[in-house]
């Protein structure tokens, strides 16, 4: 099944260029020239992925991400990549806090694009396991914290925690090396496959957002340690 993506983009031309390219590469793809006209497509044809601008003539693209996220039923939320301003680190900061899955500065290759499509949507439609007697590790359990692998979802005390795609990787990442300082570089290799971006703070924008939504006091953190001038220790004590 074809899968189907929207770009939010006001330059037609580049959106004409980028929608050829996916199509070739196999995926459906519609167009929105303004924010008001994407979140309508929306509502009509669900995406699997939103390519979205933040410079929208209508409405700032951090309100349009706000709204994709916002959306009651957690399985109908599109994954949303951004497009945001070269050399504006600000802009991605705030996206990713508000709950987008990745971004690409502009001007961009499209094969770059298509990479970082390929591993949201995999990241999103990845399963862990067949329901077997294999299934055992699938589910990792530290006191209150569960991380269920095979539904991708995480709760505390059976309260679910709202996290995005690449969120839950990095979560997984840490908690499968339980009382192991990984340095930034390891985790985003071990997650994205590449290696961390020169002056990048993106990882410790997510690992924020994950710290308020698993630990009691994100400010006072039990669970995901930073260890200064290193990384980051999933702690292995139970609570």
């Amino acid at each position: 099944m074809t899968q189907q993506l929207l770009m939010i983009e006001d330059d037609a031309r580049l959106a004409a260029m980028v929608g050829e390219y996916l199509r070739q590469s196999g995926y459906g793809f519609a167009h929105a020239g303004d924010g008001a006209s994407g979140l309508a497509a929306l509502q009509a044809n669900p995406p699997a992925l939103v390519i979205l601008d933040l410079m929208l003539p209508d409405m700032d693209g951090l309100e349009v991400c706000r709204r994709i996220k916002g959306q009651a039923d957690n399985s109908a939320r599109p994954a949303v990549l951004m497009l945001t301003a070269k050399g504006d680190p600000m802009d991605r900061i705030v996206g990713l806090e508000i709950g987008a899955d990745d971004y690409l500065p502009k001007p961009f290759e499209p094969r770059e694009l298509l990479a970082r499509i390929r591993a949201v949507l995999r990241r999103g439609g990845e399963t862990a396991g067949t329901g077997t007697a294999a299934d055992n590790h699938k589910v990792m359990r530290f006191g209150s914290l569960e991380i269920d692998r095979d539904a991708r979802s995480v709760s505390v005390s059976g309260n679910p925690c709202e996290l995005t795609s690449y969120q839950f990787d990095l979560l997984v990442t840490l908690a499968e090396r339980a009382g192991r300082v990984l340095t930034r570089d390891q985790i985003m290799e071990a997650v994205r496959g590449r290696e961390l971006e020169a002056f990048d703070r993106s990882i410790d924008v997510h690992m924020g957002r994950i710290r308020s939504a698993i630990e009691m006091d994100a400010k006072d953190p039990k669970r995901i340690l930073t260890v200064r001038g290193v990384g980051y220790v999933f702690a292995k004590q139970q609570d």
